[in-house]
Parts: C-alpha cells; structure tokens; sequence
C-alpha cells in the first residue's frame, strides 16, 4: 500500500494539538478521524471522486489552525440582511460564534438553534450519534479533519409537528486576518416526524481572506418532515472552501435544495443524499459560475434506497475566462427500491475559449419497476437565438447577457420566497460578462 505524500498543508492541519473537550467519546473520536486524515493524506486525481480537481497547488500553502482575534474582527452587520429572510440567524466569524451579529431571541416554540460549542457544554450526549461518525471514503480526507477539528457550528432542531414558519438564517463569513487561516465548523441538524422548516445557508466574505475552511453538515429529515434548503455560496476569491453535506429522508419526507455556487478560489461540495424511507421525496435545483480562474465542484450522490422514493434534479453551470466547473450527478437505486423515480439534467454553457466545465452523469439500478433518466450537456449559446435579438437591435453583448441570465433563472423558478429568488436572480446577472 503506498505511504500518502506529506505536503505542508497536511503538515499544518495536523501541527497543532487537540483540545481536550471534557467529554471522552468525543476526544476518541476527534483523534481517531487526526488518525486517519495523517494516514490518508490529501486525495489526488487516481482517486474516481477527485479526478477533475486537483489539489496540488493547495497542497503546498500552510495554513495557521486558530484564529484568536475571530471574535473582535470587525464585520458589517447590515451586510448580512437578506431579502425575504427574516428569522432567527446564527452567525459565524472564521468558524467561531458571534452572539453579537446573531438573532436567537424569542425563538418561536419547537425550535432549538445553537452554536455547537454551547451544545457541548451542556449536554452532549445527544450529539453522540453525528460527532462520533468515521468518515471511510478515499475521498473524505476534509471531512475526517474537519470531524477532528470543528469546535463549533449549528445545533437545530425542529420538534416533531412543528411548522417554523420564518426563515432560519445561518451565516458563515471568512474575515481577513494577517495569517492564512484554517476553520472548520460543523452542522447538526434534524426535523421531527411532521416539522416543517425553511433554512437558509449564506457563505460570504469580510475583506479577501486567504483561508481554507470546511464545512460538514448532517441533516435527518424525519418521517412526513419537509425541509426547503436555500444555499449562496458568495465567497472571496481567495477562499478555498470545502463542504460536506449528508441528508437522510425517513418515509414521505421532502426536501427541496435551490443553490448559487458563485465566488471562493477552489470551492467543492460533496452532497449526499439517503432516501430510506418509503415515498421520500428530494428535490435539487443549482448553478454554479466559475470565473477568473475559479474552480468549483459539485459532487452529487443521490441514493433511493426503499419503495416508491422520487428524486428530481436539475443543476446549470456557466463558466467564463479561464474559470472550471465540474459537476457529477450519481443517483443508485438500490436492490429493493422497487417503483422509484430519479431525474437529473445537467446543463452547461462557456462563454470563452479558455473556460471548461467537465460533467459525468452517473446511473446504477438495482431494483424492479424504475423509472430513471440523466443527462448533461456542454456547449455555447445558440446562435439562431442570438441573431433574433440582435435582428431586433439589441447589442450582441447584451443579448449573450440576456440568453445567458435566462438559462440561470430557471433553475430558480419553483424557489417559494419571492423576495429571496429575485435577490439571487440579480446577483447571478451581476455576475454574468458584459452586464
């Protein structure tokens, strides 16, 4: 078995010593995933999930692994506001809490929401289940520092039969510092049999922070549960941002996910979806928009795994200058998913010579009385559609921009918060050329 090759990031995510929490399951934990990250190293192109994006060039900085000044880092409260999203919010800093850019006051009944830290100072045991999980894929070499490191992040849950009706608002912000920073935080969170909960996950910048931050989040979406999951991923330029997304759906769950990939230098998402209840339903709308030199990777894994479970996704990727997307969509139905229902479409257009976007469309099935169908395309605006403008006089520049934001809005169409889609319909023709 080949030794993994020691680079100074892996030499510098694993420099400094584990905290000790207090509590012994979590500081096995904790050790056991150091272990395995110090023994797997970084993943390269020869392992299947990393062939398109490689880490060299990340695998040589080093980053420092605490941030002492997070909580008096300066940070524009006003630029958290956003439109159609006013509940309760919990704000992160560099992967630290901010009770002071927070909204946790008066939270309505049903509802638990905390930052990890606080969780874990009272009592931790029913956290036991989602901190103690070994992450075992080649792959899953931020995922297992991350498990190692994360000292903070959400804590919410939604009571069984509760309806919240306001957007749940969660934050993180990478804030520039004088040193390369390293965060990590991580999610837990759960509906109960029948809740009802409409969340919203925003990324941004303060500054242009050079930092590597990973973000693992498990979701349990109980039986008959629904939850609607926005993401903005705004990040700076300078930022590499790695998350890991794990959603289990009991029997007749729904959750519908609508995400903007749009900023941060390496961005990928790993997001892994269960259906193991019988007629689960998912749902996943998504664009990303490299630019620059950007480089941003989804990673979509959808497996139905009980009776009758329907999974619909339709994801858009726009890559400009010298900027690289790459999207993989692998639904599995498994032996035993009989009469299950799985659709995805991959759509993707360049807009210079320079730019690349590789798609894999992935198909298993293992089970009768399946209907199942996928594709992806890779190309450039259509031509006839772009003469029928410019033949009504509008600028070439200007029709590209306006075929273009068009092909990205669709994908935002079923988005319920009207004033939430059309602030994000705007920022994807901000960042559209020539507009």
């Amino acid at each position: 078995m080949n030794q993994p090759v020691s680079t100074p990031l892996v030499e510098s995510l694993l420099e400094a010593p584990l905290a000790p929490s207090g509590i012994a399951w979590l500081d096995a934990a904790r050790q056991e995933n150091l272990a395995a990250f110090a023994a797997s190293g970084l993943p390269d192109t020869h392992v299947e999930a990393w062939k398109y994006t490689a880490l060299r060039m990340l695998g040589q900085r080093r980053f420092v692994a605490l941030d002492m000044a997070a909580p008096a880092s300066t940070v524009d409260a006003a630029s958290l506001a956003l439109p159609g999203v006013d509940g309760p919010r919990l704000v992160f800093v560099n992967g630290m809490f901010r009770a002071e850019l927070s909204q946790v006051g008066n939270l309505p009944e049903g509802l638990t929401l905390q930052p990890l830290s606080q969780a874990l100072a009272g009592d931790a045991e029913p956290l036991r289940f989602s901190l103690s999980r070994h992450y075992r894929e080649p792959g899953d070499a931020f995922a297992r520092i991350n498990a190692a490191r994360a000292r903070d992040g959400v804590v919410l849950r939604v009571a069984a039969h509760v309806e919240i009706t306001r957007p749940v608002h969660l934050v993180f912000i990478a804030a520039a510092t004088e040193m390369d920073l390293a965060w990590h935080a991580r999610n837990v969170i759960e509906l109960g049999e029948g809740a009802r909960l409409n969340l919203v996950e925003q990324h941004l910048a303060s500054g242009e922070p050079t930092q590597l931050a990973t973000l693992v989040s498990e979701i349990e979406v109980r039986e008959g549960a629904r939850l609607q999951l926005t993401v903005l991923q705004n990040a700076a330029t300078s930022t590499h941002l790695i998350r890991h997304s794990g959603l289990r759906l009991q029997a007749q769950a729904q959750a519908t996910l609508h995400v903007l990939e749009l900023g941060g230098a390496l961005v990928r998402h790993d997001l892994k979806v269960e259906l193991i209840g019988d007629g689960a339903q998912l749902l996943t709308r998504g664009v990303f928009m490299p630019h620059g030199r950007q480089h941003i990777d989804t990673q979509l894994a959808i497996r139905h795994q009980a009776l009758d479970t329907t999974s619909d996704s339709s994801w858009r990727g726009v890559a400009n200058d010298r900027g690289r997307g790459v999207f993989r969509g692998a639904i599995m139905v498994a032996p035993g998913a009989d009469g299950s229902d799985a659709n995805l479409s991959n759509k993707n257009l360049l807009l210079s010579p320079s730019a690349e976007i590789d798609t894999k469309p992935e198909l298993e099935i293992y089970a009768d009385e399946v209907k199942a169908a996928h594709g992806a395309t890779v190309g450039q605006l259509d031509e006839r559609s772009l003469f029928y403008l410019r033949s009504r006089g509008i600028p070439l520049a200007e029709a590209r921009a306006l075929l273009t934001a068009a092909f990205c809005r669709a994908v935002l169409a079923d988005l319920p918060n009207e004033a939430l889609r059309e602030h994000l319909s705007t920022l994807l023709v901000e960042q559209l050329p020539n507009t």
